[in-house]
């Protein structure tokens, strides 16, 4: 399906795509953003991003607070802006022990099958476009899936956002709250405000999520997943192959993947007030990019793990836009 919609008085294209991954009955979503004006692609200005653990591109990226959601303003700045949804989350196919009850199978969809979706829609937005490479952003999860990505496909990705990004941690890491795996879990999406508040100070509670914006992200949440509203209302479905991965790489010091393998510019970004990827993990993780040609860190005030929906966005949309816009190479070839 296609649209045009108006943001900030530039007209956008809205198109929703469906990319095979082979596997039967399996296929992804994704939604692309860009200028109605624009028809010269090039690989500055094509983002692909991909989500966190438990919600979905849609959820994070382009819920319009004010009228305007992350995806609308990179796209309003000029890029042909593409998000994914990684199988069995937001309007993508959902794997079918999804649909089965969680205890009979094991956790589904682990970062191996973020990174395999992540490159499949890479690889169908550089032959839709005609392109060779593309950049690339991910958040928490989907840093891991997107650095992951990057340190294997350098060849396929301009410049890599990597905003909260798991690693290595010797402390609990609050998304994994013990026990057993299923394959999924059920997560209270109507419920999940208290918890989000109560990793900011007591004194920056009250004005970090402005008025009505978590029940329009709670709305917006739960419509990504229909079933939810029939057998589990106002609880999302999440797989737990995130989780799995939590616990058989982050906490026990296995990389995933090497940081020193990823040699394309780099943008770190970090909430202060973020509990799920504290700043010491990110400073880890920052200084093992040692082989990006170059490698900008913007921390963001104020702001906790889901800094893309609070009070201060627009300070972590600039930042991502100006590393995104900024052609370094140019100026310091001059020099």
């Amino acid at each position: 399906m296609k649209q045009n919609i108006a943001i900030n008085g530039t007209e956008l294209v809205f198109d929703e795509l469906r990319v095979p991954t082979g596997t039967p009955g399996i296929d992804l979503y994704v939604r692309n953003k860009r200028p109605a004006s624009l028809h010269t692609f090039m690989p500055e200005r094509t983002i692909v991003m991909v989500h966190g653990a438990t919600f979905s591109s849609g959820s994070l990226y382009d819920v319009p607070f004010n009228g305007m959601s992350f995806i609308d303003y990179l796209a309003a700045a000029g890029y042909d802006v593409y998000a994914l949804d990684v199988r069995g989350y937001g309007h993508s196919a959902r794997p079918p022990e999804m649909e089965q009850p969680a205890d009979q199978s094991l956790p589904v969809v682990n970062t191996d099958t973020g990174v395999a979706d992540l490159g499949m829609v890479i690889d169908h937005v550089l032959q839709r476009r005609g392109l060779e490479k593309v950049s690339v952003f991910g958040m928490s999860w989907g840093g891991t899936v997107a650095g992951a990505y990057t340190s294997r496909n350098n060849d396929k990705v301009h410049k890599l956002v990597l905003l909260a990004p798991q690693w290595l941690s010797d402390g609990p890491i609050p998304i994994d709250s013990g026990g057993p795996l299923g394959a999924w879990r059920l997560v209270p999406v109507r419920e999940s405000k208290a918890r989000w508040l109560s990793t900011a100070p007591e004194h920056g509670r009250a004005t970090l999520v402005p008025q009505g914006w978590f029940e329009q992200w709670a709305d917006f949440t739960l419509a990504e997943d229909p079933w939810s509203s029939e057998r589990a209302p106002n609880q999302l479905r999440a797989s737990n192959g995130p989780i799995q991965d939590i616990r058989d790489y982050w906490r026990v010091g296995r990389k995933y993947y090497e940081p020193a393998d990823i040699r394309v510019p780099v943008l770190l970004v970090h909430g202060e007030w973020d509990v799920d990827v504290p700043i010491e993990l990110a400073q880890a993780l920052f200084l093992e990019l040692r082989n990006a040609p170059y490698r900008q860190w913007a921390e963001i005030g104020e702001a906790t793990h889901l800094v893309l929906l609070e009070k201060n966005r627009l300070l972590a949309f600039q930042a991502i836009r100006d590393f995104y816009d900024r052609a370094f190479e140019a100026e310091t070839a001059k020099h």
